[in-house]
């Protein structure tokens, strides 16, 4: 999905092997600055009329006065710290989406009536910026979290928007906190876009008001000390999604129902639940992560699985991009070093009678999830009806098909292996 899919704008992320321009700007008062500005006219008349979506050329930047102390690298922790400045865009039914602004980072104003309080008419999404070994920042694959934002947006009948021109917002954002990303390896700066509705009105009904702002925080390794497999526990008292709800959107509605069987699975001695769905067991995600099993036919081959985008499984980006690698493995358009020549990949039903049936017979190879905040988290047994199933894994943590794909993943988003899922920010 390029950027143009989203819909056509003037403006375009440089691509890694091209070279990244600014957009021109005027200043104005000190600490501010406008970019250029554009006026959209009625075809009929030739009169100047308000555009109703993201216009990056009116955006406003107001740079902080009091900067924060950057934290040690080695003390981050996720989500707790947060760069000086964040990206606020209000939208009225009446007006359409106003100005975007960047400002120093502060806190959001809201009714106590909010619908976004009351109806949890809120969404986000997560995605990274890396700073490679010769200082340029990318964003990877950032089309796939736009397209992905705008539908939970539907889903919720929130506002949508133009994805590219979000980016060009964030672009700006992330250039000017760009000394927030560690410089060590393994760090990048996590971005949380979110979209709320914020009209102060009691009722059940699409938003008249929203607010879409997005957040920065840098962020170290989720594996400082290597990879570390975890245990899960095969959750049947508990699901996460079913059929016809909105387990396919990354909408904030969707977690806090899982904080209580985390807890459940943690007093078990499991590290995260692994939900299933419906009397036979299918499964479907780990935790807040897409799932994929690797399992050894008859016939000697290994199928990597993964369910199917059914309108329960969200369509992770690391999920969309293991596949991608995989099958350019199986066909020959990029080869990767240590995955198996033969290798069968599916999006299909699998359930825990499968997963016990193949370890039983010697054939389950790795089961691992994915997602941004890991990339690949490798899973060591799943606790299931009062046993365990045991997941083999190898010397480093990892096996043999998660291991090559982490590694082609992380090295296209570091800048060590060149790739068109890069997006220079800044060079």
């Amino acid at each position: 999905m390029s950027f143009t899919q989203l819909r056509s704008t003037p403006f375009r992320f440089a691509r890694l092997t091209q070279s990244a321009t600014r957009s021109s700007c005027r200043p104005t008062a000190i600490g501010s600055r406008y970019m250029s500005q554009n006026t959209d006219r009625d075809s009929t008349t030739g009169k100047a009329v308000a555009s109703l979506d993201i216009e990056p050329s009116r955006l406003i930047i107001t740079k902080t006065t009091s900067p924060k102390e950057l934290p040690p690298s080695k003390s981050l922790l996720f989500g707790r710290t947060f760069s000086d400045h964040m990206l606020r865009i209000p939208w009225t039914e009446a007006t359409g989406w106003e100005a975007p602004s960047i400002v120093p980072f502060s806190t959001i104003n809201l009714s106590p009536s909010a619908t976004v309080l009351h109806y949890a008419q809120s969404l986000f999404e997560g995605m990274k910026a890396y700073r490679h070994e010769d200082g340029t920042v990318t964003l990877f694959r950032p089309d796939m979290n736009m397209k992905r934002m705008n539908t939970s947006a539907q889903r919720l009948a929130l506002p949508a928007f133009d994805g590219n021109a979000l980016l060009e917002c964030i672009k700006e954002l992330i250039s000017l906190d760009r000394h927030w990303i560690p410089k060590e390896s393994g760090h990048s700066l996590y971005i949380r876009p979110t979209l709320i509705g914020t009209n102060g009105t009691l009722g059940v009904a699409p938003p008249s008001e929203a607010l879409l702002f997005v957040i920065t925080s840098p962020v170290g390794p989720y594996y400082p000390r290597g990879f570390k497999p975890v245990p899960l526990h095969g959750t049947t008292e508990y699901i996460r999604a079913a059929p016809g709800g909105t387990g396919a959107y990354k909408l904030a509605a969707n977690y806090a129902p899982g904080v209580v069987a985390q807890k459940s699975a943690a007093k078990q001695g499991y590290a995260q639940n692994l939900w299933l769905h419906g009397p036979e067991h299918w499964l479907t995600e780990v935790g807040t992560m897409n799932l994929f099993a690797v399992i050894k036919g008859k016939d000697g081959i290994s199928e990597l699985i993964t369910p199917p985008l059914d309108g329960m499984i969200l369509p992770g980006v690391t999920r969309d991009s293991v596949l991608t690698l995989a099958r350019n493995h199986v066909s020959g358009v990029k080869r990767l070093q240590g995955l198996p020549d033969a290798i069968k990949v599916s999006e299909r039903p699998i359930n825990m009678g499968e997963i016990i049936q193949s370890s039983k017979e010697g054939r389950l190879v790795e089961l691992f999830g994915t997602g941004t905040a890991a990339v690949i988290t490798p899973v060591d047994r799943i606790g299931y009806n009062g046993g365990d199933v045991m997941i083999p894994t190898g010397e480093d943590g990892m096996g043999p098909v998660s291991k090559p794909l982490w590694t082609e993943l992380v090295g296209i988003q570091t800048g060590a292996i060149k790739s068109d899922w890069n997006y220079v920010v800044a060079q």
